[in-house]
């Protein structure tokens, strides 16, 4: 079951064409894997403070399917994939909450998969993430 989580689209998120610019599809995407992580008592900086790892993102897919406008709702969703020793990598969409034709709940948006390793936060080499984020991870 996919994780989701409101974006509301802003003047700031669109280009000269009116339409969102595509690489904010990126930030609201890690906005939702935030709160997803939050969702499961996982704060990022007090992640870092305890262990001192955090994720980074080491690499992206996305393909883009229709535009979102000015004033658009949307539903971004988080959904792990796979989960490995070092990194995770997470399913993504970005969907209008309401439908645009009365043939179908939500139009997909955009669809990304992201993949985020864990490294030491200070010299930010790759590592395993802690066996109790696993677990955490896997509820």
């Amino acid at each position: 079951m996919a994780f989701e989580f409101p974006v509301r689209i802003y003047w700031e998120d669109t280009d000269a064409g009116g339409i969102v610019f595509y690489a904010n599809y990126l930030k609201f995407f890690e906005r939702a894997r935030t709160e997803w992580l939050r969702s499961l008592g996982i704060g990022q900086q007090a992640l870092r403070e305890a262990t001192g790892g955090q994720f980074v993102v080491s690499e992206t897919a996305v393909r883009y399917h229709r535009p979102a406008r000015l004033d658009d709702e949307l539903i971004v969703t988080a959904h792990l994939q796979e989960i490995g020793r070092a990194s995770l990598t997470i399913e993504q969409q970005a969907l209008s909450s309401t439908a645009r034709d009365a043939n179908s709940d939500r139009l997909l948006l955009c669809e990304g998969r992201i993949r985020i390793g864990w490294v030491d936060a200070d010299c930010l080499k790759p590592s395993r993430i802690p066996p109790h984020i696993l677990e955490l991870l896997k509820t």
